[in-house]
């Protein structure tokens, strides 16, 4: 790959760049390639770059609920953050895959939309929260999202309909066939400026209250097992404010790992393990992981 070339032609590229400046939990191994598309052409000829060069590709959003191992991700990684248009048409918003679901809540909120008031607080993008199924307080994209345009790995564009999707407890159908997000549609509701804006500070400040958002973390850690509370189960177990080098169980919120002190990936991954056979061995629960993990094992 002509990094050289390709910067010539306006792309934003680079090699063997560290992932950890753009995750949130500040960990992570170099990218062997790293670009920012910005815009579906540039996603496009990467791709075709990527497969005449047999490179794996890997798809980023914000990098908000996702664990990168420390011997990082061999290929072409694409960070989406620079396709951040969001555009309103009545009450449809329509938002590129790297616009952030926060700003895109916003964005509703100014144009007395509401529907996505459960979002004020994510930190993912929309391309991330569409491919997860993201969620908060009794709201998840699934009931606001009306079409998601896509680019399949094989370059073809797709649109998809809310319930082509499959969607489910943090799930989607993107999460099996790799497709790309590239745009996402949501329909909302007209709805009082003030009531929304009420709605939107309560979510937020519930989440200050109980969340570590002091400290650098992938979010909630583990999906939520069905008739329990993650939180609770990891409390009982006596594991709360357990550290493992520079990660720990926050001491706030015990569904969250934070990075303390200059924390590594492996430190998450051996504290997630550590969780997941404590609550088997003493309840019988299998905790599944909510935060994405990728990336090659260091060497």
């Amino acid at each position: 790959m002509n990094i050289k070339e390709l910067k010539e032609q306006g792309f934003r590229i680079d090699q063997n760049i560290l992932l950890n400046q753009f995750t949130y939990t500040k960990t992570g191994g170099p990218a062997e390639f790293l670009a920012f598309p910005k815009n579906i052409t540039q996603i496009e000829q990467l791709l075709q770059i990527a497969s005449d060069k047999k490179l794996p590709i890997t798809i980023i959003g914000n990098a908000s609920n996702l664990i990168i191992r420390e011997g990082g991700i061999k290929g072409l990684v694409l960070i989406l953050t620079e396709m951040k248009e969001i555009e309103v048409k009545g009450n449809r918003i329509t938002a590129q895959a790297g616009a952030k679901i926060i700003e895109t809540s916003e964005t509703a909120y100014k144009h007395s939309l509401g529907g996505l008031e459960f979002a004020a607080g994510i930190p993912g993008s929309v391309g991330g929260a569409v491919f997860m199924n993201a969620g908060a307080y009794g709201g998840e994209i699934k009931d606001v999202l009306k079409t998601v345009t896509v680019l399949t790995r094989q370059g073809e564009l797709k649109t998809y309909q809310n319930t082509d999707l499959h969607f489910s407890y943090r799930h989607s159908l993107l999460q099996d066939n790799d497709d790309i997000v590239l745009e996402a549609t949501f329909e909302l509701q007209r709805d009082v400026a003030t009531n929304i804006r009420a709605m939107m500070d309560d979510f937020n400040e519930r989440r200050a209250s109980k969340q570590p958002l002091e400290y650098p973390s992938c979010g909630s850690v583990f999906k939520r097992p069905e008739g329990h509370f993650t939180g609770p189960l990891i409390i009982e177990a006596g594991l709360q404010g357990k550290i493992i080098g520079g990660a720990q169980i926050s001491t706030k919120h015990a569904g969250f790992i934070v990075n303390i002190n200059h924390a590594t990936a492996t430190d998450y991954l051996e504290l997630i393990e550590l969780v997941q056979k404590t609550i088997w061995k003493k309840n019988q629960i299998k905790l599944v992981p909510e935060v994405r993990i990728i990336g090659d094992e260091a060497k």
